[in-house]
């Protein structure tokens, strides 16, 4: 794989999970301020992929971003095999929150316009059994094939639309004076972080770099590309319509601002983007599972079961599918969107003080690592304030999923330490 066929992954994996999938619900806490929550979401995130980056250069595995918390904690330390559970729900709601994007846009294309919440699903599940059979049977480099030409074009159709909404827009409904006050703006970044998460894959493609040394650059392009992305459009489309027309709008936000610029045709370009860049997103999103899953299972870290194959399939992969279907079906998944972020936001705060305890050996900035730690910590006690107040449910939900974490790894290290299984080394530092 080369260093842009990286940045093409990252930047596919970002952006259909963000842009389209969160900008009405953005619009409705930060209202037209949405474009700041943006960049300071993308400041976070650029501190977290330095982060990775200078891990990466020391510990590249195909187990990404977990292979960092075992450099930093041990692979036996409970901190990693927690965060090790943590990370794979997350990768389940990210996907599912990409695959029902798709779904609504596939949804609209079908019916002219609406968006029935049963074809939504099936049309996210249709995406879901794309992907996770290119995954499965066509392997790293029809990943990395696939998407490089995608977001190729979604790129150019976005930050065209971004240009001509920018120019046309009525600056007023930008006014600082329409912005909520600053600590609903903080609030609101936990949810807009949800649209970077995906530059964590770009961590898990060090197994297929042709040089290793891309792994940090890969990482800082696809970060900016998707900054100027996210920026960009939030201020043209928050240029075009209201908040409160944006958030009714929900996942077609970006769609319905094109109409009075470019009329309906813009209307269906956008459309179409939106279903190669939902697309692109789901097949980038799923992309480590394997690799991970693989990892953890040849560790112990998780169930063997996990990385077994069947008839060409990874187990894992298919427990994935399974599990994001769940969460396609059974949950509203633009209420968990922060739950998602906050989650992620969690394995990063691990992973960044982990390496502050390796710092020696990566070379890293304690400066910056510590910045990288105090900047996450602010938002998820923005998020646990904002959501406490306003959404109770996530909140229990995303300690729920903790607990539940903690629970799965007490059983299976009773059930692995009973047969005997457990052989890891204790130090810290041991490449992943």
């Amino acid at each position: 794989m080369t260093r842009n066929q990286a940045v093409f992954l990252g930047v596919g994996s970002m952006v259909g999970a963000g842009i389209f999938a969160l900008l009405g619900e953005a619009g409705a806490i930060a209202l037209s301020a949405v474009w700041l929550s943006f960049l300071l979401a993308g400041l976070i995130a650029v501190l977290q992929g330095y982060s990775f980056a200078k891990l990466g250069k020391k510990y590249a595995s195909a187990a990404g971003l977990v292979g960092y918390l075992s450099a930093g904690y041990g692979k036996a330390s409970r901190i990693m095999s927690v965060s090790a559970w943590l990370a794979w729900t997350s990768t389940t709601i990210v996907l599912a929150m990409v695959a029902v994007s798709f779904g609504s846009y596939a949804a609209a294309v079908v019916t002219g316009g609406q968006m029935p919440t049963t074809l939504t699903k099936i049309m996210a599940t249709v995406i879901l059994v794309a992907v996770t059979l290119l995954n499965g049977l066509g392997g790293s480099q029809a990943v990395a094939k696939t998407q490089s030409w995608v977001i190729r074009l979604v790129i150019v159709v976005l930050l065209g639309l971004a240009i001509v909404t920018m120019v046309t827009a009525d600056w007023s409904l930008l006014a600082p004076s329409t912005y909520p006050p600053v600590r609903t703006i903080i609030g609101s970044i936990a949810l807009t972080f949800f649209a970077f998460l995906g530059f964590g894959v770009v961590s898990f493609t060090a197994k297929d770099l042709k040089d290793e040394r891309d792994l940090g650059p890969a990482t800082y392009i696809a970060l900016a590309i998707a900054t100027v992305i996210y920026v960009a459009l939030a201020l043209g489309v928050f240029g075009q319509l209201t908040p409160a027309q944006v958030s009714a709008a929900g996942p077609t936000a970006i769609a319905l601002a094109a109409k009075p610029v470019l009329g309906i045709a813009g209307y269906w370009i956008v459309a179409i983007a939106a279903l190669l860049s939902t697309a692109g997103a789901a097949n980038a999103t799923l992309y480590p599972a394997q690799g991970l899953l693989g990892y953890l299972a040849r560790e112990r870290i998780f169930p063997p079961f996990f990385g077994a194959t069947r008839r060409s399939f990874q187990t894992g992969l298919l427990l994935t599918s399974i599990a994001t279907l769940a969460f396609i079906w059974f949950f509203d998944l633009t209420a968990i969107a922060s739950l998602g972020s906050a989650v992620a936001l969690l394995i990063f705060l691990s992973i960044s003080v982990g390496h502050l305890r390796v710092r020696k050996e990566t070379g890293a900035s304690t400066v910056l690592l510590t910045l990288a730690i105090l900047t996450v910590v602010v938002t998820l006690i923005g998020f646990l304030a904002t959501t406490l107040a306003s959404n109770p449910t996530s909140l229990a939900a995303f300690i729920g999923i903790f607990v539940l974490a903690v629970i799965f790894d007490a059983w299976w290290r009773a059930v692995r330490d009973r047969r005997g299984t457990a052989s890891y080394p204790t130090h810290r530092g041991s490449p992943a």
